[in-house]
């Protein structure tokens, strides 16, 4: 049975966002990092079109198709070219969605605790998130750590469930790729998929989220229920 918002507004209580096609658009960033990688090894470049399937699943699973190697040496060689131009410029090749700032807001005033759940490094995801002043909306920023732990949604979310005590029946993931949900079912959880990110509206139908969203807005609409007036600004 799917999560009607009325169920939601009654039974979750934490809720976790990706990062990348969530809440902001990073497109730019990391599709001109991972070109200057890869044509760094003398590999033929990807057109961006190309990589927009590849934001959002972790980068050493990238790198190993668009390589076309599982040599680790070679993997771990892209990485850091990729984070030589990331974390100087592409970092901040990127834009918050419309309305996320409003949506971040109105569920911290409905009482929701908010986590970040990224399989980008995290402190790359503090400085991105403090850069555009979002920071404060959240209780805690996860995401991969400098070793590669937490690579996989699914172990991100079960150490984020641990280390914050979360209860998965309780705590519900909003993401736009198909791994974000997958990985919130097998921690148990509720989830819900949007659309205006980098993963296909086929995609996370097959995934089977619990509710999908075609806006930040219509996220505030199902957690909080609809305005009683219209935002300001808006003179139509």
């Amino acid at each position: 049975m799917k999560m009607s918002a009325k169920n939601a507004r009654g039974c979750v209580e934490a809720i976790l966002f990706d990062l990348d096609g969530t809440l902001t658009d990073s497109f730019e960033g990391i599709t001109r990092s991972i070109q200057y990688a890869v044509t760094s090894l003398g590999a033929r470049e990807p057109t961006r079109a190309e990589l927009k399937a590849y934001i959002g699943p972790p980068l050493r699973g990238t790198f190993a198709l668009l390589l076309g190697t599982e040599d680790a040496q070679v993997i771990e060689r892209a990485l850091t070219l990729y984070r030589e131009r990331f974390s100087v410029i592409g970092l901040f090749e990127n834009e918050v969605y419309a309305d996320v700032p409003r949506l971040l807001a109105a569920l911290r005033a409905h009482q929701y605790r908010l986590y970040l759940a990224t399989s980008k490094r995290r402190v790359y995801a503090e400085r991105i998130l403090a850069h555009f002043s979002l920071a404060h909306h959240f209780a805690r920023i996860y995401g991969t750590e400098f070793d590669g732990r937490y690579e996989n949604k699914a172990e991100l979310i079960m150490h984020i469930l641990r280390q914050e005590h979360l209860v998965p029946e309780t705590t519900l993931m909003i993401g736009d790729r198909s791994h974000d949900i997958i990985a919130a079912k097998q921690n148990g959880m509720r989830s819900i998929g949007v659309t205006y990110g980098y993963g296909t509206n086929e995609e996370l139908v097959q995934a089977d989220p619990d509710h999908i969203c075609g806006s930040p807005a219509d996220i505030v609409v199902f957690f909080c229920g609809p305005s009683p007036h219209k935002p300001d600004g808006d003179a139509s």
